[in-house]
């Protein structure tokens, strides 16, 4: 085995060490992955320990190489339940309940919605690798957080797959949410354009960073409570999908998601009954990668959501 080793040049500035490491050193992501897993890619002599740490100029990037691992795809599992709100020929548009993580990872290698639409739709398989795409992702379009529901899409085909990431590039994918955030929020709507990116002082998180990727949400309020504190319902709308975008952003402005573990920064709402983000894609609308006829879904609020309103006086919406 031998050892690559690339001072980071302006051009991977920024971009994320799997993307990096599959392009310098010529291997698949799934390859990517299982050498960060065993410790084989470092960075100024730290071992990467997650695959979507983001890479700077001038940084010194250590590769151990040797013969391609080649990780098997997601298993079929038919126990992971699979709420359908739309599906055809070309896509699914998927209704997933909290605590359901999307695609398999670090400490999260089966009971994924992925291994759940194999069951259900196993030519995604082929999906991922006609595209040449991570394995672990088949026919993933983008996420969700763990503890956020909702709507989100995914591509039957590679041709679908091709249209339902070029209209998230060019933004013709509208996607809302529903999020509960601590305290009094000024005016009527708003929007937050700051870059983000992954957090210097915690590789888990990511925050408002000037090294980050331009990251805009709009915003506009749906209720107003006063008690047990001040809390605002709002409508959040994503002009792009950064990882935990919305709750960056929102912590950002002084107003975070209500039970929000990481972004919340020590606040809480007293009596709280949910233990998750209150946070729910309830909104989703794209043109058919196919007949380009555009189309929209709408997902309620699940019940511990409209209890948690309900505690606060406010009818469920």
């Amino acid at each position: 085995m031998s050892t690559l080793v690339v001072t980071v040049p302006p051009s991977l500035d920024g971009v994320r060490v799997d993307k990096a490491v599959a392009l310098v050193a010529d291997v698949s992501r799934s390859a990517v992955n299982a050498m960060i897993e065993e410790r084989r890619i470092s960075v100024d002599g730290t071992a990467v320990t997650s695959r979507s740490a983001v890479l700077h100029q001038g940084e010194l990037l250590s590769v151990e190489t040797g013969p391609e691992v080649r990780r098997p795809g997601p298993e079929a599992d038919a126990s992971v339940a699979v709420v359908v709100a739309y599906e055809d020929a070309d896509m699914v548009v998927v209704d997933k309940p909290a605590g359901l993580v999307v695609h398999p990872g670090a400490g999260h290698r089966t009971g994924t919605l992925v291994n759940g639409l194999l069951a259900r739709y196993p030519e995604l398989a082929g999906v991922a690798d006609e595209l040449g795409s991570d394995p672990e992702r088949p026919g993933i379009v983008h996420r969700l957080d763990r503890g956020t529901s909702g709507l989100l899409v995914v591509a039957r085909t590679p041709d679908a797959y091709r249209s339902l990431v070029s209209q998230l590039a060019a933004r013709r994918v509208s996607r809302e949410y529903r999020a509960l955030v601590l305290g009094r929020v000024e005016g009527e709507s708003g929007v937050v354009d700051a870059p983000v990116g992954r957090s210097a002082s915690s590789p888990t998180r990511m925050a408002v960073s000037r090294r980050g990727k331009e990251a805009r949400t709009r915003y506009r309020v749906e209720g107003r409570f006063e008690e047990p504190i001040p809390t605002t319902l709002l409508t959040a709308a994503l002009e792009t999908g950064r990882t935990h975008q919305i709750r960056v952003h929102l912590s950002a402005i002084g107003h975070p998601v209500v039970a929000d573990a990481v972004y919340a920064r020590g606040r809480v709402l007293p009596g709280a009954l949910i233990d998750r983000p209150f946070l729910h894609a309830f909104s989703l609308g794209l043109d058919h990668p196919r007949t380009d006829r555009r189309m929209t879904w709408q997902s309620e609020l699940p019940a511990d959501l409209r209890a948690q309103l309900g505690a606060l006086g406010a009818a469920p919406r």
